[in-house]
């Protein structure tokens, strides 16, 4: 049964991953880490006792019942038997444990399953049917549906109706996740305390789709037009308000741009989500890359200049593990080993990573200092370049951690190249220290990634964005996107104004 009305019972539930349409990597179950009970709980720091950030306004206003969720690293499209046995798991939970009061509803924005158009407003339908059915079994109110997003988002107006409230990250990097899963919280509980039911959603289109690398929050236009939301957010008869960027790797027709703003006053939510709309699209030619960027070339000179600062960062975008690609390209390490600059005694160049199971055995098979030749790499992506052949040393062997398993470092003139059993982002520097390595005192350090996270942006005394190839190229022209609607910036220059006036969905009062 529902709870007293001034202490709601919520349920939580979702599923989250960043899945690119370009890469041949597929998300099975062993992706994914699956979560209930405390576990599930703990995941949020609001509801967490003994955490810096444990909110009782939160935690203890509500009976929260957690019931599962699904989250993965960025990668290839989910598998759809994955996906179709998360939802059944979630759907059959909310029947045995419902009814709620509320649904904290925990997605990313970007997943795409294979054999499927738009997966969240799928799941976040079945969700929604399966609490009406027990909300009128049990003859109680209607669920409120409150989701928590991530920027990089695609949102449907079919996402939108089935959610009451919604909101996303205010931050790229996403430093606020946590402040933004309270916030979403928070929201919910407010309107299921105060019975105000589901407030208007105003809701823009936006025909822009570009890479988070070029709308980071760190720098203008985006830090600007982010920094617009709170006042508006702030304003009597409004809720929130959320912009997503969009992820420019899923090829489906919802990846865009777009804005939601939440109110019981719709006509001003409406306005409010048009100015945001307008400043994005306004802005849609001054969004750069968040550093220089160049071809890998251009980067391997500007990082063995003389007068280049260390440690000199360079990012191997298109195949950043954390943005869905495949993470065994080895495009640009092939460059690496077979550039003479990097020849020994050249400068020290830690290259993180590839993955490769058997490779990593041959290393610990022919143990520490080793002289080795081993093939690894391009087991899954193999588009751009096949496995690389490293003729060298093995450096270290580490046990890592358990994401990427065991880890093997492999020295090949002066690179340092790290190899892991799985799948592996290196956006800390306990992911280097975990593999035996130091990089506060190398001269280069190459990583798998976009923009760079805050520990890896404070390593550097100086970086570089490298244009390479894999399946989240930032040169998206070059990905060949089918399904995407057009027009669309930035693929279609000189396109014509858009329409951004907002579309309503209408509050819905409790008992309705």
């Amino acid at each position: 049964m529902n709870a007293s009305p001034l202490q709601p019972r919520i349920g939580i539930g979702g599923m989250s991953i960043e899945a690119s349409n370009f890469s041949p990597h597929r998300s099975g179950f062993e992706a994914f880490n699956f979560t209930k009970d405390g576990v599930l709980l703990s995941r949020y720091t609001a509801l967490t006792p003994g955490h810096e950030n444990h909110d009782s306004a939160v935690a203890d206003v509500a009976i929260w019942v957690p019931l599962v969720h699904a989250r993965s690293l960025p990668g290839g499209m989910v598998q759809p038997q994955v996906y179709e046995a998360l939802k059944a798991e979630l759907i059959e939970m909310i029947h045995a444990q419902g009814p709620f009061d509320g649904f904290f509803l925990d997605i990313h924005g970007a997943m795409t399953v294979v054999g499927y158009q738009d997966a969240e407003a799928d799941l976040t339908s079945a969700v929604r049917e399966a609490l009406d059915e027990e909300s009128t079994r049990a003859g109680t109110p209607r669920t409120l549906i409150s989701a928590t997003m991530d920027l990089h988002g695609n949102v449907s107006a079919d996402l939108v109706q089935y959610c009451d409230l919604i909101t996303c990250y205010r931050m790229a990097p996403h430093e606020d996740e946590q402040d933004t899963k309270t916030r979403a919280m928070t929201n919910l509980i407010k309107r299921l305390v105060e019975g105000t039911g589901a407030p208007a959603k105003a809701y823009v289109r936006i025909p822009v789709l570009l890479p988070g690398e070029k709308t980071s929050t760190r720098l203008e236009p985006a830090k600007g037009i982010y920094e617009a939301i709170l006042p508006i957010e702030a304003s009597a008869g409004i809720v929130d308000a959320s912009i997503w960027v969009g992820y420019a790797w899923a090829d489906e027709p919802r990846c865009y741009a777009s804005v939601v703003v939440t109110g019981d006053n719709a006509e001003l939510a409406a306005t409010k989500a048009t100015e945001l709309a307008t400043s994005y699209w306004d802005a849609r030619d001054d969004f750069e890359f968040v550093a220089p960027a160049a071809d890998l070339d251009t980067c391997l000179n500007a990082a063995l200049a003389s007068d280049a600062k260390r440690p000199y960062v360079l990012s191997d975008s298109g195949d950043n593990p954390t943005a869905g690609g495949s993470g065994d390209v080895t495009w640009t390490l092939t460059q690496l080993v077979n550039d003479p600059r990097f020849g020994e005694g050249g400068q020290r160049t830690v290259v993180a990573s590839v993955f490769d199971k058997d490779a990593v055995a041959a290393c610990f098979a022919a143990g520490l200092g080793a002289k080795i030749e081993v093939s690894a790499g391009a087991l899954v992506d193999h588009v751009h370049s096949g496995p690389i052949v490293l003729r060298g040393t093995v450096l270290h062997l580490t046990e890592g951690d358990a994401t990427s398993g065991r880890v093997a470092v492999v020295r090949v003139g002066s690179i340092e190249a790290i190899i892991t059993e799985r799948r592996k982002p290196y956006h800390q520097i306990a992911d280097f220290v975990a593999a035996g390595l130091t990089v506060t005192d190398a001269d280069i350090v190459v990583v798998k990634i976009g923009y760079l996270e805050p520990e890896l942006f404070e390593l550097a005394a100086d970086w570089m964005l490298a244009l390479t190839p894999g399946g989240v190229d930032q040169d998206l022209a070059r990905l060949g996107h089918k399904n995407i609607e057009r027009p669309m910036f930035p693929f279609d220059t000189g396109m014509p104004a858009p329409d951004l006036t907002a579309r309503i969905f209408a509050s819905i009062p409790v008992g309705a």
